[in-house]
């Protein structure tokens, strides 16, 4: 499991692994490109759902390890996604197999690059196949960083409110079902609803316009919740 992640402007995938892992090795020992690799990411819902599996990706391309002035450059890139202290001090070089153990014992760290050449989706939207060139291009989320805590506090503290959305779905009667938020992004809000005569279901409910921030989020469900009242 790689210790942190990023993607550069290019769309390669910037991966920092332990030393004494075995991508490492391998990366280390190939020869230029010729390592190819598949990277899966599996994304969990954080609250307690009925098939918590939200979706798969399947990242394909080859492997090498990040040497010379690239260093520094994707060092930054991933503190700057997912900081991770000490295990950034990527001073040392580590561009030799032999240099896969730092002194005292300690695991030493490198840095891989995925040259991304297939990309696979398969999540509540659909399953599909993405261009390289849309992950390069794609800008986070900014709920994303937040989405966990947010869709955590949602359904224990206001699980009546998410509930009352049953009333925005029309003719679908949702009434007298359980209802949790399953996830959520600038765009909107999607809810599963179970334990009614017609199994569990899952329905969106979208933001009058993509929201910007924590603040833009927060008007937005009030936005929603105040139509479900209605």
């Amino acid at each position: 499991m790689p210790v942190a992640r990023t993607v550069t402007p290019d769309g390669d995938v910037i991966l920092l692994v332990s030393g004494e892992s075995a991508a490492a090795r391998a990366a280390a020992h190939a020869q230029d490109d010729d390592l190819t690799a598949v990277i899966e990411i599996t994304d969990v819902a954080p609250v307690s759902v009925p098939h918590r599996i939200r979706g798969r990706a399947w990242l394909a391309g080859w492997l090498t390890p990040v040497r010379g002035d690239d260093r520094p450059v994707c060092a930054a890139l991933l503190a700057e996604r997912h900081p991770v202290g000490e295990l950034l001090g990527l001073g040392e070089s580590l561009d030799s197999p032999a240099d896969l153990l730092r002194g005292g014992g300690r695991p030493a760290w490198m840095m891989l690059r995925l040259e991304v050449g297939e990309i696979s989706v398969d999540d509540l939207w659909g399953a599909e196949q993405v261009d390289p060139d849309d992950l390069a291009a794609a800008e986070p989320d900014p709920v994303s960083p937040h989405e966990a805590e947010l869709l955590q506090h949602l359904h224990a503290a206001h699980g009546d409110r998410i509930g009352e959305l049953c009333g925005l779905l029309g003719a679908r009667e949702a009434r007298g079902m359980s209802a949790v938020p399953l996830s959520l992004d600038r765009l909107g809000l999607r809810v599963r609803f179970s334990g009614g005569a017609a199994g569990s279901f899952d329905a969106r409910f979208d933001f009058p316009e993509p929201v910007a921030d924590i603040c833009g989020l927060r008007r937005a469900m009030r936005t929603l919740f105040a139509a479900a009242s209605h």
